[in-house]
């Protein structure tokens, strides 16, 4: 039998200003999929959208 060993790290908590840029990238990033889909001039993109906006809530019409 192998003997057990362990290490312990000491991670630094993040600032808020660095936990603050990537939440406020995700978000963007989501509003302008969410926005440029559901206004999207292009008929396929609508239709392949369709469903999944009014499940969301998101008017197409």
């Amino acid at each position: 039998m192998s003997p057990v060993t362990s290490t312990s790290v000491h991670v630094a908590p993040l600032a808020l200003k660095d936990k603050l840029l990537p939440a406020l990238g995700a978000a963007a990033l989501g509003i302008v999929l969410l926005f440029g889909a559901g206004f999207a001039p292009l008929e396929a993109l609508h239709n392949a959208a369709h469903d999944s906006r009014h499940s969301a809530g998101f008017p197409c019409h």
